[in-house]
């Protein structure tokens, strides 16, 4: 497989690491929009990888659209756009990729927060909040991952009515507590707390070659393929069982 790395910081440079220990050859590194521009010609069966920036994702990935370069993005920050990345995926035939988390743990961990939270949905007497940690480089808080645990908690707990990245936040309101600190690669925590007991969940991530194993998994994946893809598609796939998913 030929790749493109899109955004060559400490996840394009990893990403690059298991492409090669996969077999896989680097045709190209964009590390800003004139990197990409540059490109004249298309290679042959080549993908893009994205880990870039929020502000700069959506025009990374309609680029590729144009270009029919299928397109793995790991970026997050720009899912308020994700309704018009659609149609513009739709109307140039592309491939899109996307998660707010690669690493296989971690998707296991949203199954898992789904049953949680059907199974003590039922309880009175808990309080329930999400908790992230990342290293100080990251630039948006709350984490693409916790805003997806949050909102699939939100599923079950019709007494909330939203998340807010805060710790104080009214009844109503699921809280949602980032703290950045030192070269954290990830931590998400669910915690329901009564004043009897308290329950966890909890994924910690050792370090980033997990989320990078899985962007190029999932690059592998989208070979031959047109669409709009997550990583329930690719579980499926791989034989997860789908009333988990």
């Amino acid at each position: 497989m030929k790749v493109i790395i899109s955004g060559y910081g400490r996840m394009g440079k990893m990403v690059e690491q298991v492409c090669r220990e996969r077999g896989h050859s680097i045709v190209d590194i964009w590390d800003n929009a004139s990197d990409r521009d540059k490109l004249s010609t298309v290679p042959d069966g080549v993908v893009v990888i994205d880990f870039s920036l929020p502000e700069s994702a959506v025009e990374n990935i309609l680029f590729c659209f144009q270009k029919q370069m299928p397109v793995i993005t790991g970026t997050t920050g720009w899912y308020q756009q994700l309704p018009e990345v659609k149609k513009m995926a739709e109307k140039f035939n592309g491939t899109l990729f996307y998660a707010p988390n690669f690493s296989l743990g971690v998707n296991v961990f949203f199954q898992l927060n789904r049953l949680f939270a059907r199974m003590m949905t039922s309880l009175t007497g808990y309080r329930v909040s999400v908790e992230e940690i990342h290293h100080v480089h990251k630039l948006d808080a709350p984490s693409g991952t916790a805003i997806r645990i949050a909102e699939d908690i939100l599923v079950s707990h019709p007494e909330f009515d939203s998340w807010q990245n805060s710790p104080d936040v009214p009844e109503n309101v699921l809280p949602v507590i980032s703290v950045r600190q030192g070269e954290v690669p990830g931590t998400h925590k669910v915690v329901y707390d009564s004043d009897s007991d308290t329950l966890s969940i909890k994924h910690e991530a050792k370090n980033r070659k997990g989320f990078a194993l899985g962007a190029v998994l999932a690059a592998e994946f989208v070979q031959d393929k047109k669409g709009v893809f997550t990583m329930r598609d690719f579980l499926i796939d791989r034989g997860f069982p789908q009333e988990f998913l």
